[in-house]
């Protein structure tokens, strides 16, 4: 892949990272919201278990799309010095089917592994 190819599809990446991040925030405060008009025993409200593990599981999608963007603008940092590609352990070069599957990739597959 070129340097113009890494940046669109890091590009896209981040997009669709940033796309997710505005749909979870949406359904995290829909489920904060919604469980105003519930009880605050978890516990013992038989609804509380449900909302709990939904509350946690969309916090932690969220986290996981706002590290992802982290990540891609690591890349992007590092496409811009020159340096995008390179595994950051030994210094070969990571393969363009890897960096294609995961454009935020640091290593290369041996250094992964």
């Amino acid at each position: 892949m070129t340097v113009p190819e890494h940046r669109a599809r890091i590009a896209e990446e981040r997009a669709d990272a940033e796309r997710r991040i505005a749909s979870l925030t949406g359904r995290f405060t829909a489920i904060v919201e919604g469980s105003e008009f519930t009880t605050d025993d978890d516990e013992h409200d038989p609804e509380g278990s449900t909302i709990a593990f939904e509350r946690a599981q969309v916090s932690a999608l969220l986290a996981d799309a706002r590290r992802e963007v982290e990540d891609l603008a690591a890349a992007q940092q590092r496409l811009d010095s020159g340096t995008y590609g390179l595994c950051v352990r030994c210094g070969l070069p990571i393969a363009d089917v890897r960096l294609d599957a995961l454009p935020a990739a640091q290593t290369c597959i041996d250094c992964a592994g």
